[in-house]
């Protein structure tokens, strides 16, 4: 089996970080490199992103088996596990599989209910950014504008671009992406209730977990408590480090 790519640094009990759909782990290295301080943590690509292994398999299920294949590989013992977005489906999933192997869970801006597709108009605007032959990422940029107007989401999304001998290619698997993104709006999978003591995260800002949602998710997790960053939308990691850092350590603590 193929092994995900991954950064390890720092000491003492392992916390794994998966990021989101279009991501990578280099998203989490200023914050990685913060909790680094008290943890041995270790940033992840998962399949189809980074430089993880591209695979026409994809999926929830696959992506539990990733992730469980690389904490036996690297021999974790009772790991904190965070998510954000599909990262965090990723790891409710695995809570729910292998509930007995992780110690605590952090679920950053979703839940684990379905979702309909809506980056239609984000992978639109990637497919019309011909690669091979395009001179600069400004070129890129000024492409995808057309379809992406926050700067900030563009600057995100760019960050997939890797330059070549020839000029430029996605790191990311974007034909089997772009396929398969009805995978990753696809609700939890659970039996039972998920008793793992769960911290969810949301961004004031977006709709992600609505006040209604609540109930439902504190149902599949008993031990859960949900905190709020205000002012912050899906990316609430990146918008306001300093308080995320702040409520996963208290967690944590």
């Amino acid at each position: 089996m193929e092994q995900l790519n991954y950064k390890r640094f720092g000491e003492g009990q392992p916390l794994l970080i998966l990021h989101g759909f279009l991501g990578s782990l280099d998203n989490w290295l200023t914050l990685g490199k913060r909790f680094a301080e008290h943890y041995e943590v270790i940033l992840v690509d998962q399949r189809n992103h980074g430089k993880s292994f591209h695979s026409d398999d994809f999926g929830y299920d696959e992506m539990v088996s990733d992730l469980e294949h690389l904490i036996d590989h690297l021999q974790l013992e009772d790991p904190i596990i965070l998510g954000h977005s599909m990262g965090g489906k990723t790891v409710m999933q695995y809570a729910a599989f292998h509930p007995q192997k992780l110690n605590k869970l952090i679920v950053a801006d979703i839940g684990p209910k379905a979702y309909p597709v809506h980056h239609d108009q984000i992978l639109s605007g990637l497919n019309a950014i011909p690669v091979d032959k395009i001179q600069s990422r400004q070129e890129a940029d000024e492409l995808l504008s057309s379809y992406v107007d926050n700067e900030g989401t563009r600057v995100f999304l760019l960050k997939n671009l890797k330059r070549t001998s020839d000029g430029f290619e996605w790191k990311m698997n974007l034909p089997v992406l772009c396929e398969k993104i009805g995978e990753v709006g696809k609700p939890l999978i659970h039996h039972l209730p998920i008793d793992t003591d769960t911290l969810f995260i949301r961004g004031g800002s977006s709709d992600y977990i609505p006040d209604e949602d609540w109930d439902d998710i504190e149902e599949i997790f008993p031990n859960a408590e949900l905190k709020t960053i205000d002012h912050a939308g899906h990316w609430l990691h990146a918008e306001n480090p300093d308080l995320f850092y702040e409520l996963v350590t208290n967690f944590l603590a």
